[in-house]
């Protein structure tokens, strides 16, 4: 039987990409204890910045910093975009938190895509005659 060793240990990073801003949430693999957690917003000065490639990716090199002093060697990700009523696509952040997450040296396991889907819940913002600009 193989004993687990130090290179074994697997987390899971939850990207949440918005149009306004990106999150990094590194757990361990039950999702209970936060790792590492960084947004757009913490790596730029900027309002409308939060949400850019950029920004994502700094976080993204940060939460994995801190993932690797922490002993974690590779991660499964969790993409999730607003959902709900929302546009149901990620925002500009979330192919560049996942391309700096494995060049930052993790190995990266299963992707996959959270995004919460309305089954017919509360009604559309709008009013009937949708949003007239």
């Amino acid at each position: 039987m193989s004993k687990k060793t130090e290179r074994d240990k697997w987390a899971i990073a939850h990207i949440y990409a918005s149009y306004n801003d990106s999150i990094i949430h590194i757990t361990d693999i039950t999702g209970a204890e936060t790792i590492a957690r960084y947004s757009g917003g913490m790596m730029v000065k900027a309002d409308r910045n939060e949400s850019s490639p950029h920004a994502a990716m700094q976080a993204a090199f940060q939460a994995a910093r801190e993932a690797k002093d922490k002993g974690i060697y590779g991660i499964h990700i969790r993409v999730r975009a607003p959902g709900g009523h929302g546009p149901k696509t990620p925002g500009p952040g979330a192919q560049a938190a996942i391309r700096a997450l494995s060049r930052a040296g993790l190995r990266i396991g299963i992707i996959d895509e959270v995004t919460p889907i309305p089954h017919d819940g509360t009604r559309k913002p709008g009013g009937r005659r949708g949003r007239r600009v």
